[in-house]
């Protein structure tokens, strides 16, 4: 009888804290500063809910409903923009002359990047399952752990069969027009593959018919002007969806198992803090200042943190890149999209490895054995790569990396319960791997603006 009256009181609660964002925004505070406010804010407002209705969740369960309008809709905006971004800006650095000489260089250095990290990251989750002794006999499987074991085991049945040069086939755009709609894992990819294309021959055509090139080149200029509006209208929402996305994240997250699952969870979250530390060391290496990142970066990487969505922060990250790092356009979108799917240290790093040395001695292999360690580093690093041929993010890199090693497919499943609480920070890693990818690229082609990345944070949406 409650659940009315109770659900209009959490509306009211919800739109008074919107409406103070949207007062923030017209007092014209920085957008770090709006973003970490509705953060906190988020995780305030979603532990008082998750206490208020501890006993009684409908009217709670019927509020998020509400609240992901906010949340979900927001990233459904950023999904929506990703490909139009990716596609028009990637043909404005050819009409532009950024990007054309250098292209396969950039993209195998990026990939290379990514792949490296990834292998590193692998390292480290290593060395997290056995510093902090995670083993898979430790984790009681119920309902939930089975069902997700008969999923794992169907999705399994649906790619043990395809090859990986099968895998790298499927990044090509056999119909662009079907990757614009993003019906396949590697649309990504693939219309980044057909910007490529389009550009390179933009360049013929400029070379034999200057005139019918420099009036595609003003139609590209004056879609890209549209594009980026639209992308700037969009990226303002970013509080907004930050709230609803943390207050939803909060409230819904079942404290009885990350309480069980604790040790776990501390043991991954070490993992992706101390992989994220190694991305400032390589910054550091190549001469830029980590400080400088972290503070340009934590706004994206909160969003990626919130959201759990690499391809949704993509927006947010190639505008980060390009205006707050110094990033060229070309690498920036490059580095965003293979980021998206090749070379995650987090899902595909981090994840699969820890995976692997729980789950082996259930098969009585020895985790500590040298030749099980370098197999598993070296098939998490090649695995990262073939992921982006299946797409599926953390699922698909434990069902590749356990098969390979001839593990339990089912046994990837058994850290459902704190599955979302843990794919936060694997989402984030993702996202920082790409950036640092975009950052290291542009520096070793000489492409990146230290005059850019040296400046105050100006990033006002």
């Amino acid at each position: 009888m409650l659940k009315a009256p109770l659900l209009i009181l959490n509306m009211v609660l919800f739109l008074l804290i919107l409406y103070g964002l949207y007062f923030m925004q017209r007092k014209r505070l920085s957008f770090s500063k709006r973003v970490f406010t509705a953060l906190g804010v988020g995780i305030v407002f979603g532990f008082a809910l998750q206490w208020a209705y501890a006993s009684n969740r409908d009217p709670l369960t019927a509020s998020i409903d509400w609240f992901d309008i906010v949340g979900s809709g927001y990233v459904k905006l950023l999904q929506m923009i990703v490909i139009p971004l990716i596609f028009i800006s990637i043909l404005m650095t050819f009409t532009k002359m950024k990007l054309s000489n250098n292209t396969g260089k950039i993209a195998g250095l990026i990939i290379a990047i990514l792949i490296g990290t990834t292998a590193i990251a692998a390292a480290i989750g290593v060395a997290a399952a056995l510093g902090f002794d995670l083993k898979a006999v430790q984790i009681e499987q119920g309902d939930a752990e089975l069902s997700r074991a008969e999923e794992i085991q169907g999705k399994f049945e649906e790619i043990k069969d395809q090859t990986f040069p099968q895998k790298i086939l499927e990044l090509l755009p056999a119909n662009p027009f079907l990757d614009f709609t993003g019906a396949r894992p590697t649309s990504t990819i693939a219309v980044v593959i057909f910007a490529t294309i389009l550009g390179l021959s933009y360049l013929g055509v400029k070379r034999k018919s200057p005139e019918q090139a420099d009036l595609f080149a003003k139609i590209v200029e004056s879609l890209h002007a549209v594009v980026m509006r639209m992308v700037t209208l969009v990226l303002r929402l970013t509080p907004y969806g930050v709230f609803a996305m943390m207050t939803k994240a909060v409230a819904t997250t079942d404290v009885g198992s990350v309480l069980k699952l604790g040790k776990f969870v501390i043991a991954s979250y070490a993992a992706l803090l101390a992989m994220f530390a190694v991305h400032l060391v390589l910054l550091a290496i190549f001469r830029l200042n980590p400080l400088i990142y972290v503070k340009k970066a934590l706004p994206v990487l909160s969003f990626a943190f919130t959201s759990r969505s690499s391809a949704g922060t993509l927006p947010l990250n190639i505008q980060t890149q390009t205006n707050q790092l110094g990033v060229s356009e070309g690498i920036a979108n490059l580095s965003g999209s293979f980021g998206v799917s090749i070379g995650q240290n987090g899902c595909a790093g981090i994840y699969p490895a820890m995976l692997a040395v729980m789950i082996a001695p259930t098969v009585g292999i020895n985790p500590m054995d040298p030749v099980f360690l370098i197999t598993l580093i070296l098939t998490v690093a090649i695995s990262s790569l073939g992921v982006a041929g299946v797409g599926g993010g953390a699922t698909f890199a434990a069902i590749l990396v356990l098969s390979a090693m001839n593990l339990p497919i089912g046994l990837a499943g058994l850290l459902i319960s704190i599955e979302p609480l843990i794919d936060m920070g694997r989402t984030a890693l993702n996202v920082s791997g790409s950036m640092t990818a975009g950052l290291l690229t542009g520096r070793i082609t000489k492409e990146l603006d230290l005059d850019v990345y040296k400046a105050k944070s100006g990033a006002e949406y």
